[in-house]
């Protein structure tokens, strides 16, 4: 795995600094305008160096999209999922019980999120932001249709139809990646809902009711496969579907979600012989 970049390296790496300023100007010219509804992966260390950090990140995106738009984020907490699961690593089975009654209710407000980097944290604490009720793979949402694209989230199709995912789909929002690839793309996984024959199996869910956790069981897709985001993005990007430029330092892409999930759904079918 490779060493995190230290700050000096980020200042090392910036002919500039970068602001709220720049930033929004760099955003529109990849694109990204009043009124969309954008949902977005990122970077912050591969923006260069930031004057105000992931603060200023947030308001550069404010200000490009403005509340006439909607800026969407995945705000997971993969730490309320079902501990009989958890792999990365593993806890001891004689403590699985003691962990399942003492966790803590998902709250939107309280809950941190697992790995989503500091631009995602900034974000979901953002005046007006709302959060979707899924307790592991919830979305954040800031704008004209916030409640629309956080409210009711199923819990049995978590990336699927009733996720904030198809709401960004039905509102034909665009994605942007912010220095990441498409491996972190989540939307594609949309598709993977909508195809006939992928997996599925019952997962176990803390729901929070009333104060406390009651653990509920859904039907959801089995396992969640990020092994063909990659290859498909190449592939989307070659049809030349996709606008590559610069936002600060970081290389980004900006393109229509409906577009890569109608994608998708066809490129599934036809590697892998789906339904």
């Amino acid at each position: 795995m490779p060493s995190r970049r230290t700050v000096e390296d980020i200042i090392a790496a910036t002919e500039f600094p970068r602001t709220r300023g720049s930033l929004s100007a760099d955003l529109r010219a990849l694109g990204v305008n009043a009124g969309d509804t954008v949902i977005v992966h990122s970077s912050l260390s591969s923006l260069g160096w930031v004057n105000g950090g992931a603060v200023a990140v947030v308001q550069a995106l404010c200000d490009a999209v403005t509340d006439a738009g909607d800026i969407v984020m995945p705000t997971h907490s993969n730490q309320n999922s079902d501990p009989a699961d958890w792999r990365r690593p593993p806890v001891p089975e004689g403590w699985v019980e003691t962990l399942r009654t003492t966790l803590p209710p998902f709250d939107p407000d309280l809950t941190p999120t697992t790995h989503m980097g500091q631009i995602v944290e900034v974000f979901r604490r953002l005046p007006g932001a709302l959060r979707s009720r899924h307790p592991v793979t919830s979305f954040a949402a800031w704008g004209r249709h916030a409640e629309t694209l956080t409210g009711d989230h199923a819990y049995e199709n978590c990336l699927g139809e009733g996720s904030p995912l198809a709401h960004v789909y039905d509102l034909d929002g665009k994605v942007l990646l912010m220095g990441v690839g498409y491996d972190r793309n989540t939307s594609f996984h949309l598709a993977e809902y909508r195809v006939a024959d992928t997996a599925r199996r019952t997962l176990s869910l803390p729901v929070a009711d009333g104060g406390r956790v009651e653990w509920r069981e859904f039907e959801d897709i089995s396992d969640i496969d990020d092994s063909w985001l990659r290859e498909f993005g190449e592939a989307f990007e070659a049809g030349g579907r996709v606008t590559v430029g610069k936002i600060g330092s970081a290389e980004s892409r900006f393109f229509s979600q409906r577009d890569a999930v109608d994608f998708a759904v066809e490129w599934l079918r036809q590697r892998y012989g789906k339904g």
